[in-house]
C-alpha cells in the first residue's frame, strides 16, 4: 500500500482531518472506513488489508486531529454531512463503499437516508441504536445516567458505569440505574475528576446523541445502497447485537456475523486486539458478495 497522505477540510463548526490510502487497483471501488467516537488511527491494521482499494479514513469532528470550532454537540446528522464533504473531497462523487463501527454506522444509515447515491454497499457493524430495542426506555436511562455521571462527577465514574452497561448481556433491568455504581478501578480507571469534560465519547453529547438516534427506515429503504447490518460472533446479547439485530429487522434484511466483537478488527490499536485477518477475509467477501 502507498503511504497515506493527511489532509484536512473546513466544516460548519469543526476541522476534519482525514488520510487517504491509494490503492493498487484504480478500477476498484474506493473503501471509506468510519466510526464514532473512534478515530482513523482504530483502522490502521485493518486498512491494509485493502491495498488494491483508495481507503479512506477520518477523525470525526469531536475525536483526534479533528477539532471543533463551536459548542454545539454534533448529532448524526452533523456527521452525516462532515461524511459527505469528506467523500467528495477525497475521492469524488462516488459511488464507494463503507465499512461503519459502532456510532460511525449510526451515522452512515443517517448518511444513506440523506444522500442515496453515493454509497454502493454499507456494512453496519453493530450500531448502538438504543432507540431500537424493546427495553429502550430502561437502556436510554442507563445512557442518560452514564452522561449524567460524567459531567457531575468526571471521567473514571462515567467511563465504569458506560463499561457496565456494555458488557451487560440481556435487556436492561427496569431498577438498572439504582443499583450500585461499579468502581472505577475495577476498570484501571481514574477515582479523581481531573476536572475535563471533552471525552469524545463521553462528552460532546456524543453518548445521548448517537444511542437515541433514530433513523429514517423508509429513507434507507428505499435508497439503491445496500446495506450489511453485522454484529461479532463473541457480542451475543449485548446492546450492540440486539440493536443491530433490531435494526435489521426494521430495514427487512438478514444480519450478517462478522469474526470476534465490536473492535474485531482491531490488531492492537488502543490496547485491543480482535481477530483482524478473519475480520478482513469477512468483510472482503461482503464486499464482493
Amino acid at each position: 500500500m502507498t503511504e497515506a497522505t493527511t489532509h484536512t477540510i473546513d466544516a460548519p463548526g469543526a476541522v476534519l482531518t482525514y488520510d487517504i490510502r491509494p490503492g493498487s487497483d484504480a478500477d476498484k471501488t474506493p473503501l471509506v472506513m468510519v466510526a464514532a467516537p473512534m478515530a482513523a488511527a482504530g483502522f490502521t491494521t485493518l486498512a491494509g488489508y485493502f491495498t488494491d482499494r483508495t481507503v479512506v479514513t477520518y477523525d470525526p469532528r469531536q475525536s483526534a486531529r479533528s477539532h471543533l470550532t463551536t459548542d454545539a454537540d454534533p448529532t448524526p446528522e452533523t456527521h452525516a454531512d462532515d461524511i459527505h464533504r469528506l467523500i467528495q473531497a477525497a475521492v469524488g462523487p462516488g459511488p464507494v463503499d463503507v465499512l461503519a463501527s459502532s456510532g460511525g454506522a449510526v451515522n452512515m444509515l443517517a448518511f444513506v437516508a440523506a444522500h442515496p447515491d453515493v454509497v454502493r454497499t454499507l456494512v453496519a457493524h453493530e450500531p448502538p441504536f438504543v432507540s431500537a430495542l424493546p427495553d429502550r426506555e430502561a437502556a436510554f436511562a442507563a445512557i442518560q445516567d452514564v452522561r449524567d455521571t460524567y459531567e457531575r462527577d468526571g471521567l473514571g465514574p462515567g467511563m465504569a458505569k458506560f463499561l457496565g452497561l456494555a458488557m451487560h448481556s440481556g435487556e436492561v433491568p427496569a431498577d438498572w440505574t439504582d443499583r450500585p455504581a461499579p468502581d472505577p478501578a475495577q476498570f484501571g480507571l481514574p477515582t479523581e475528576d481531573d476536572g475535563s469534560r471533552g471525552d469524545p465519547m463521553l462528552g460532546h453529547g456524543h453518548i445521548v446523541n448517537t444511542t437515541g438516534y433514530e433513523p429514517d427506515y423508509d429513507a434507507i429503504k428505499a435508497a439503491p445502497t445496500r446495506v450489511v447490518l453485522a454484529y461479532g460472533t463473541e457480542s451475543d446479547g449485548l446492546i450492540t447485537q440486539r440493536a443491530t439485530i433490531a435494526v435489521a429487522e426494521a430495514l427487512g434484511v438478514e444480519p450478517t456475523r462478522f469474526p470476534s466483537h465490536h473492535g474485531g478488527f482491531l490488531g492492537g490499536e488502543y490496547g485491543q486486539t480482535g481477530d483482524p485477518d478473519s475480520f478482513a477475509a469477512r468483510l472482503r467477501e461482503v464486499l464482493d458478495g
